[in-house]
């Protein structure tokens, strides 16, 4: 406290300084002259009451805490207000003082000098702190002119973001704001926090050019996938790079201020809106708080972004599980510099050790179990038919028998749009993980659920990072068949819906995004060149190298038999869990990776694809523990 009444002591004797003499000039305009004999005594006398008056007011309004090399126009409101009271009083003791004795002649102040004087003390008030915020700009300015040169750059976007960046970056050693772009004609030609609306978005080259710009910065909080591929295409077209804002949620939630900008990135082009679920904190924060999770496959690209938004959610604990000790490392050293308060338990280990699992679930008790772990790359599991089979599928088999054995609360598993009519070996064995995940359902309240989702951008073996590296290397992308289409969505969204699903998981039904249309790879690979300043075919050439094993051209979501029914969340649909034969899937499950673990591969190959994926027309046979355990 003693620090900062000495840092703010300045500001305290300037404020002093400026009331006294605005009450002094207020007495001297109102007499036109020195005032004397009574009208002095009363100026006098009132003279510190006043400057103390308004001091200890200011310091009860808070006005002290303002830093005024940031004064701004709520400040004004602030000590407007602060002022105002001072006044108020004074008008209200001139018009209370109706006697002729002396001390009622002393508390009549004279109305003119009133106002001139609290008019006096705003304008002086508001001058010396202008006075600072301008010598603190002009040393900022020649800081930044010794330095480096900043860029010359234009805000895209003269809404309220725009504005709070344009007052961000006053200070900035790093950026020169010449002035707005914006797409409304009302807006050209004005000027918005001192900076002038130079143009519109179609004029982009032509304005690069005139005012020899070097970056534009993407200014809009709340902005649609859409908006955002148009505007990058013009900054591609006027060869200019571009950076853009954090988001509205980003910015709201303290997570990122206004002014720190990112790159553009591939998800800007996507041509769909992300997915944000209304209220999920709120029902999110209710399914997970104080629960202990436990993650499979923690170290993935699906994995660790669970982990991530989960340590948000405030559960009891996590447990981290993967048999890659490198990515869970990593994930922890991420944490743990972002000061994540959840407590974070590592386990090396492999799904496919069921004593192993056995004990990491003695140990913790998992009351959530999220099942990411998986092989994905579905050409190299084609080679590897049997390893596929025993890690997706054995692996699968095993996490779920262990979890209905410790009656975890709920059980999530991870399957995959390639589940759906699969044709790859990876795909057979997510579409086996959702049959077993369905045939689990016992009598220990365990409560099951599946989540399908397509490709998500970034992904370890996705084709965006392939993509950056081909484009960084200058060519040529490769492509295996140019009417491959895809569905798409970030990393972020996929866990968000996994979440979602969790809440909901009940008796094994699948859940499924809207995930819009799907997208053209080739469109995909044209519009990562063109995002990176270059030109398709001229500056990187496309080369189609056919179809490889297990791929199809289109994935689909939902098979024929499968019905898409509304779920409480927007965006997020379900398919009901369907009858199978129990017994007889379990029989063939247990044959089928007896082949893989003997490294049959053209048997467990054969016996993967006689796996009968549709449903029986039978209902379920029943299910119990013992049944699930001696399976395993």
């Amino acid at each position: 406290m003693k620090d900062w009444l000495y840092s703010r002591i300045n500001q305290v004797i300037l404020d002093a300084c400026c009331f006294a003499l605005a009450f002094i000039t207020a007495y001297i305009i109102r007499f036109e002259a020195w005032p004397k004999d009574a009208d002095l005594r009363q100026m006098l006398t009132w003279l510190p009451i006043l400057v103390g008056a308004r001091l200890l007011v200011h310091f009860a309004f808070g006005i002290y805490r303002h830093i005024w090399k940031f004064v701004s126009i709520g400040d004004v409101v602030e000590i407007a207000k602060s002022l105002a009271v001072v006044s108020a009083l004074l008008t209200a003791l001139r018009f209370l003082s109706s006697g002729n004795d002396p001390l009622s002649a002393w508390l009549r102040i004279p109305i003119s000098v009133i106002a001139l004087e609290g008019l006096g003390s705003l304008a002086a008030s508001m001058a010396i702190r202008a006075l600072r915020r301008i010598l603190y700009l002009h040393g900022r300015r020649a800081e930044s002119e010794s330095g480096a040169v900043p860029k010359r750059v234009l805000l895209y976007g003269a809404g309220r973001a725009g504005i709070m960046l344009r007052k961000e970056l006053e200070t900035s050693r790093s950026y020169d704001v010449v002035g707005f772009v914006d797409d409304d004609p009302k807006k050209v030609g004005s000027l918005i926090a001192n900076t002038p609306v130079v143009g519109g978005g179609d004029q982009l080259a032509q304005l690069a050019v005139k005012y020899r710009i070097d970056e534009i910065i993407i200014c809009m909080a709340t902005i649609s996938r859409l908006v955002v591929a148009e505007i990058l295409s013009r900054c591609r077209r006027a060869n200019i790079s571009a950076k853009i804002i954090p988001s509205l949620p980003e910015i709201l939630t303290s997570q990122a201020k206004i002014s720190q900008l990112r790159e553009t990135c591939v998800e800007e082009v996507l041509g769909r809106e992300s997915v944000e679920v209304p209220g999920f904190e709120i029902v999110a924060g209710k399914a997970y708080r104080g629960k202990r999770i436990l993650v499979t496959g923690a170290g993935g690209s699906i994995g660790s972004e669970l982990v991530r938004q989960l340590s948000r959610l405030d559960p009891a604990r996590i447990a981290v599980l993967d048999k890659d000790e490198n990515s869970i490392y990593e994930l922890e050293q991420e944490l743990r510099m972002k000061r994540n308060p959840v407590p974070i338990e590592l386990h090396v280990a492999d799904v496919r050790d069921a004593g192993r699992l056995r004990a990491i679930f003695k140990d913790f008790l998992p009351q959530i179990v999220f099942h990411a772990a998986a092989h994905k790359h579905v050409p190299l599991m084609e080679l590897h038919p049997c390893e596929a089979i025993v890690n997706n599928v054995g692996g699968t088999h095993n996490i779920l028998a262990i979890s209905h054995e410790f009656a975890a609360e709920r059980f999530v598993f991870i399957s995959s749009d390639k589940a759906v009519n699969p044709k790859s070996v990876m795909g057979a064995t997510k579409r086996i993980g959702e049959l077993l995940v369905q045939a689990s359902l016992g009598g220990n309240g365990t409560r099951f659920a599946c989540v399908r989702f397509g490709n998500v951008l970034g992904s370890r073996g996705s084709v965006v990072p392939l993509f950056k590296k081909q484009i960084s290397e200058g060519g040529p992308i490769t492509i295996t068949h140019p009417d491959m289409v895809r569905y798409f969505m970030t990393i972020q969204e996929a866990v968000q819906l996994i979440l979602c699903a969790g809440t909901l998981a009940n008796r094994g039904e699948i859940f499924v995004l809207d995930m819009g249309s799907p997208r053209k790879i080739l469109e995909l690979a044209r519009e990562m060149i063109l995002l990176s300043g270059l030109e398709p075919d001229r500056d990187i050439e496309t080369k189609f190298t056919g179809l490889r094993p297990g791929e199809k051209l289109v994935e689909e979501l939902v098979t024929s038999s499968e019905e898409l029914l509304r779920t409480s969340f927007d965006k997020l649909s379900l398919i009901e869990p369907q009858p199978c034969d129990v017994n007889a899937l379990l029989e063939r499950v247990s044959a089928l990776l007896q082949s893989a673990k003997r490294n049959e591969r053209h048997q467990a190959h054969e016996l993967l694809f006689r796996m009968d994926f549709t449903p029986s027309p039978e209902p379920p046979a029943p299910r119990g523990e013992e049944a699930m355990t001696a399976s395993a």
